[in-house]
């Protein structure tokens, strides 16, 4: 639902829109539910970005808790349940903005049952969390003073943001991944590792190269075990990752082995007359130049704006993504772009990389920090295809700048010579970024 605001500001007024949703909300913020859960926000009210009523006051008719039960391409009619009965609804263009869902992972005791987009677990205590509902769940379970101990499994972006949100509120927490490290694949370990130790400083206890084979107890969550340790913990909340929900077209479009919607530079897919955006389709990665899967919001505001504005003509063309993002844990301000030196070679990308610190601003200044940095550059080329930063200051939107330089195929020597102004307040005469672009090009 990410994608649905975007796509009805750039429809126009001639197109007769019609949504069916089977949730019943619309356009909850995932990623802030870490910050509701730590009670870092006072509730969850500002974390809607949109409802039912913004959605028809632009001209769409609404169907929630109506979930889409078949859909006949030849024909061109979608079948739902509304009200408990079937509607048929028939259309011209059909958008598919039907996101993702939980990874289920295979560990004895996980036994889950699939209904509609949301997992009812058999043990007492055992979460996901994507939804408004799931994470609503947590939070009234949390109130039980029994759970003192929590176990997140998957040391991604959303696992260490809910680490630091448990224990935010007096919570035992011990994070989990078969990876040896965290955020494997946005950040190297010289970054990586800071962050780890941030963890470990405010008494996570960090449970990296270990595969979960089990979650025991009667009834309810009594310990976990993987395949070195066991831990006794009151809640297990399993974060390894998202599936495109894509079910109602498979073998009708082309997709990537996950099922990700393969869709073109104006979001249509192999059927010219059904789009895709957000979640259950793929994007175009700058770095590579390939089609990968990368379930982000930015990405589906923007796929969804591309749906309405080239849902009639081709109009504007999909400049792809870097798959940029931030993260603020334990006072500490990370930003990453593109490829890391590891995962670059997933992506078929021959890489260089060059690790740099120095401070933001003059040390004349009565204080300052210091920032850590990365670029990742392709072998001979010099073309610029990732970047980390990682500061006590917020230094983030500097991921932003190298996301451009990713995008533009800048190179090393474009960066190191980049005008960025000079204000001491702010930075040094060199700017940071300069000064990570000159170390690199040193290194050559």
């Amino acid at each position: 639902t990410a994608c649905i605001n975007t796509m009805l500001d750039n429809f126009g007024d001639e197109n007769e829109v019609v949504v069916f949703d089977q949730n019943s909300n619309i356009s909850f913020l995932g990623c802030g539910m870490a910050l509701w859960i730590g009670k870092q926000i006072d509730g969850p009210e500002g974390l809607f970005y949109s409802n039912k009523e913004t959605l028809e006051s632009k001209g769409a008719r609404i169907y929630m808790e109506s979930p889409v039960l078949s859909v006949d391409y030849d024909k061109k009619e979608v079948t739902a349940l509304v009200d408990g009965k079937e509607h048929v609804e028939s259309y011209e263009k059909l958008i598919f903005a039907t996101g993702s869902q939980p990874i289920i992972p295979p560990i004895k005791g996980v036994e889950l049952v699939e209904g509609s987009r949301e997992f009812k677990a058999t043990l007492e205590n055992l979460q996901f969390v994507k939804l408004y509902q799931n994470s609503a769940e947590v939070i009234e379970r949390l109130e039980n003073k029994d759970i003192k101990r929590v176990a997140v499994v998957g040391a991604g972006y959303i696992g260490v943001e809910l680490a630091e949100a448990f224990e935010r509120v007096g919570k035992e927490v011990v994070l989990i991944d078969i990876a040896e490290t965290s955020l494997n694949g946005y950040y190297d370990r010289e970054l990586s590792d800071m962050m780890n130790k941030n963890l470990e400083d405010h008494g996570i206890r960090l449970a990296y190269g270990q595969t979960v084979q089990a979650v025991e107890g009667d009834g309810k969550v009594e310990r976990i075990v993987t395949d070195k340790e066991t831990f006794d913990v009151d809640m297990v909340i399993l974060a390894v990752g998202f599936r495109p929900n894509t079910e109602l077209l498979k073998d009708k479009v082309d997709m990537l082995p996950n099922g990700a919607i393969e869709v073109n530079e104006y979001m249509q897919t192999s059927n010219p007359d059904i789009f895709a955006a957000g979640d259950s389709a793929v994007v175009h990665y700058n770095p590579s130049q390939t089609k990968n899967y990368i379930p982000l919001a930015t990405n589906a505001v923007r796929q969804g704006m591309l749906v309405g504005r080239n849902l009639t003509e081709q109009k504007l063309a999909y400049r792809g993504t870097q798959g940029t993002s931030g993260l603020y844990l334990f006072g500490w301000k990370i930003g990453s772009t593109g490829v890391t030196k590891e995962s670059a070679k997933l992506n078929g990308l021959d890489v260089e990389a060059t690790v740099f610190e120095d401070n933001y601003r003059p040390e004349f200044m009565p204080t300052t920090e210091k920032v850590l940095m990365e670029l990742v550059y392709e072998k001979g080329t010099q073309r610029i295809v990732g970047g980390q930063l990682m500061s006590k200051y917020d230094i983030t939107q500097s991921a932003n700048t190298l996301s451009l330089a990713v995008q533009n195929k800048m190179t090393v020597e474009d960066l190191a010579i980049s005008d960025f102004f000079f204000q001491p307040h702010f930075d040094r005469p060199w700017n940071y970024l300069n000064l990570l672009a000159q170390a690199a090009l040193e290194n050559m």
